[in-house]
């Protein structure tokens, strides 16, 4: 190590020359066989090694710049301190570390508790002290931005700096004596939360936990991130080396070079966020917080300490006889004396343990595993969920004491890559529709939810999922959606409550946590169905879940967004009884910014609307506007009005900037740039029957419906009137337009509208060549299935027997009706609801 000459600095500063041989400031030395004194601070304005080297050789100017300094004057009156005391050497970091060198900086840091450790005094410098006496009561107003303290107790480097030395001396900021660390014990034990014996004697008191040693630094800062990780190491007792930019990834390094050199199994106990699914891993040593007593247990405890809770725990007695209890002890023994449970397994596809673990009562798939280590006397449990091969780490609100069940021994494979968690997509809710037919949301489970952006690592705890309830109490329906992540995908799930008559006495947040837990038990199921879009051409989903004893169905679509987030639309339609359970994912097509679900008709021209392809279809000879509704067939559409004329009956109203939105509009790439285009000309490739025809349009722009909630409720509010109509969603507006092929030669055909000359027209008339037809799903009719049409058969039947029961005496009956009468008993009556309203509307 590079220690100062403290004669050198002092005569060097007070201009003396030396002419004897020593005279260079910093020399190598041996820390073990050298005597020195070393300084911990808080950085401020310091020195640098290449000006303490070069210091003699600066101009006067610059030289009175850096005596100025905070940082020189601690370089002075620490050597006097040093002088004082009868040592010879120096060490500060500010200036005895090339940092220019890499290498250099590596070794120190990987050196620096031990070169602590073997100083025979350690100066601690409080430059936020004014007062001559150790500070032994918090002070927020005056340490407002330290918790309370003096700074120095905050900082991440000045942890290994108190407990390292075995001497501690505390200066004020004027270099007044104030305290040393033996004198202090007690008032740094309730500061830092580090045990007195540890302050007094060192790492070596008593043995410790790697929790136990990280949560002292769970509340200290760093001025670079991977210095939290990097201040540990000498404490922790492992080395690696330096890579300043690698962020948080540094803390998982040094939790790994910990695993590889110990079987400590405190490292996994730290506490995760409330919200949190993923690697073993601790993000940060705040994770540690509060694991100040978590004491690591050897294998022979840890067997005493089992045996005692599973085999001769209060009440084994009554249900185990003597012979199985010391069947079940010579079993734990022989698992814990599996040479497996004394090491710990690193490789890339995870950490391989051997733990006592016991199943989750509700999900056999979830684990608690048992660590071999206590925290106040009880054995520390974590909460594991698979994910795929290997199991991750969950803050479940089940961590807490161990059920009375006897514990399987098994080998896990645990996540630890830090971004095991951070590949999850978001989920964005809009439910805004469920409203216009009397639905609202009226809980979420198990969390409250607000808003619409759900993300999967904040759902439920452990289990990634979040129900959501909508109910229309005027006509007595509910339904529930889960949103969940499992088996490394999102999915949804529809749950209609056909018994909600029969079960009035239930409340509503019963039937969200029985759902919750119907789901969560059927999450692997949930995931597995979801249907995969790398492996379909299509980017949306459609549900269909018919609520049993009402005209109600919840329509929920499902897809992904460009940004790479999913979409979860919910709508609740009409429905005269279609099915009476949830159907498949079914899949449908999408266009540009539709408004909510649109199957677009694909059109055989394409172009590139914002720089997203987009098919068109052609309308040359009609004066189509966007907003017009009609009837579609092969290729023709038929206008039969403009949802635009008929909202003023719906009494919906907004003004012409929620009409509309704006599109560039650029050839597609299919059709490449080709020299004879006219500049402000814009290219429609049409491919038909391997030949390729251009459509050119003459300063084009593309208008289409925007995606907001005006144009949604629109199409809503004219669903029952406008069912199974399609909409004009997207035209392209241009000058002129003229079909030619690749060469540029004119397209003469009776299908184009265009001017034979080709020549651009004069007038101000506006050409509408191009369109996109779309079929809004909100518009759809579901034909009814084979249920229905069982159903409805039966309800003839009954209706007929009703006739003939009432005709006048000696009226003969048809002969459909009589032979509907012998089979009267065997017919299936329709069930209608004792609410008045549903039975009018079916």
């Amino acid at each position: 190590m590079k220690l100062l000459d403290i004669e050198v600095v002092l005569n060097r500063d007070k201009g003396i020359q030396q002419a004897r041989r020593k005279s260079q400031v910093m020399e190598e030395l041996d820390d073990m066989t050298t005597s020195y004194a070393i300084l911990s601070h808080r950085w401020g304005a310091e020195v640098s090694y290449e000006e303490m080297i070069g210091f003699t050789k600066m101009e006067e100017e610059e030289r009175g710049e850096v005596k100025q300094r905070d940082g020189y004057q601690k370089i002075i009156k620490s050597c006097e301190q040093a002088k004082k005391d009868g040592y010879e050497w120096l060490w500060i970091d500010t200036c005895c570390i090339d940092k220019r060198s890499s290498s250099e900086l590596s070794e120190a840091i990987n050196s620096m508790y031990r070169w602590y450790q073997n100083a025979q005094v350690c100066y601690a410098y409080f430059n936020d002290v004014g007062e001559s006496t150790f500070p032994t009561k918090r002070d927020n107003n005056k340490f407002n931005k330290s918790n309370g303290w003096p700074e120095w107790f905050v900082r991440g480097w000045t942890l290994q700096e108190l407990i390292a030395p075995k001497q501690v001396k505390f200066f004020n900021k004027n270099w007044v004596y104030i305290g040393d660390k033996q004198s202090s014990a007690r008032e740094l034990e309730e500061i830092t939360g580090i045990p007195c014996d540890v302050l007094m004697i060192g790492l070596a008191a008593k043995r410790l936990s790697v929790a136990q040693i990280t949560s002292w630094a769970a509340d200290r800062k760093t001025t670079r991130v991977e210095d939290r990780a990097y201040s540990l190491m000498g404490l922790l007792g492992v080395n690696m080396p330096m890579l300043y930019g690698e962020g948080k990834k540094a803390f998982q390094r040094l939790q790994l070079e910990i695993i590889r050199v110990s079987s400590d199994h405190s490292i996994f106990a730290w506490k995760p966020p409330m919200l949190w699914v993923g690697s073993v891993l601790a993000e940060d040593p705040s994770g540690f917080r509060g694991c100040g007593r978590i004491r690591r247990l050897e294998p022979d405890e840890f067997v005493t300490i089992l045996k005692r809770k599973y085999i001769e725990g209060e009440g084994a007695d009554d249900i185990e006889s003597r012979a199985r209890r010391q069947h079940k002890l010579a079993a734990l023994r022989g698992a814990l004396d599996f040479h497996q449970f004394h090491t710990v397994t690193l490789s890339n596809a995870g950490i391989q343990v051997f733990l006592p673990v016991i199943p989750s009562e509700c999900f056999p798939s979830h684990l608690r595993a048992t660590l071999a280590c206590t925290h106040n006397g009880d054995l520390v449990t974590i909460s594991l969920v698979p994910s795929g091969g290997s199991f991750a780490r969950a803050s479940a609100s089940g961590d807490g004491p161990l059920p009375a069940t006897y514990p399987d021994f098994k080998t896990l494979r645990l996540i630890h890559h830090q971004d095991s968690n951070k590949t999850r997509h978001d989920i964005v809710l809009d439910d805004k529709l469920v409203s216009y037919h009397g639905f609202t949301r009226c809980g979420t489970y198990p969390n409250e939810f607000t808003g619409n952006t759900v993300t999967p690592l904040s759902l439920v705890v452990a289990n990634d999922l979040i129900v959501i309830v909508y109910a229309n109490h005027y006509t007595r329906c509910r339904f529930a959606i889960g949103l969940g992540y499992s088996l490394g995908r999102e999915w949804v799930h529809v749950v209609e409550d056909g018994d909600f008559l029969m079960r009035k006495e239930e409340h509503g947040s019963k039937f969200g946590w029985r759902v919750y837990g119907e789901m969560l038990k059927a999450h692997v199921k949930h995931a597995q169905i979801m249907p995969k879009h790398d492996a379909c051409r299509y980017k949306l989903f459609i549900k269909h879940a018919h609520f049993p004893q009402s005209i109600w169905a919840a329509r929920v679509a499902w897809g992904g967004q460009p940004a790479g987030d999913f979409k979860v639309i919910i709508d609740v339609v009409q429905c005269p009884g279609c099915c009476d359970v949830s159907c498949g994912w079914a899949a449908a097509s999408t266009g540009l910014a539709m408004p909510k679900l649109m199957a677009t008709v694909s059109g055989s021209y394409l172009l590139e609307l914002d720089g997203r392809p987009t098919r068109l279809s052609k309308c040359f000879g009609q004066r189509l506007a966007l907003g017009d509704y009609g009837d579609y067939s092969r290729g023709n559409f038929v206008c039969t009005g403009n949802i635009f004329d008929d909202m003023p009956a719906t009494g919906i109203d907004f003004d012409d900037s929620h009409r509309r939105a704006i599109y560039s509009v650029s050839s597609s790439k299919l059709g490449g740039r080709l020299d004879w285009v006219k500049t402000q000309d814009i290219l429609a490739v049409e491919n038909k029957r391997k030949r390729t025809t251009y459509l050119a349009l003459h300063q084009p722009a593309a208008i289409s419906l925007p995606d907001n909630e005006h144009i949604s409720l629109l199409l809503k509010a004219l669903s029952a009137r406008l069912a199974g109509k399609h909409l004009v969603t997207t035209v392209i507006q241009c000058l002129d337009f003229y079909a030619v092929d690749k060469d540029g030669k004119l397209w003469n055909s009776s299908d184009y509208s265009a001017p034979n000359s080709g020549n651009y027209s004069t007038g101000t008339g506006v050409l509408t060549p191009l369109c996109t037809i779309s079929y809004p799903h909100v518009w759809s009719i579901d034909p009814p299935c084979k249920q229905t049409k069982k159903r409805f058969k039966s309800i003839r039947r009954n209706f007929y027997i009703l006739m003939d029961m009432h005709q006048p005496a000696g009226t003969q009956p048809s002969r459909d009706s009589a032979v509907r009468r012998t089979t009267m008993r065997g017919t299936r009556t329709f069930p209608y609801s004792s609410d008045r309203r549903d039975r009018r509307e079916i």
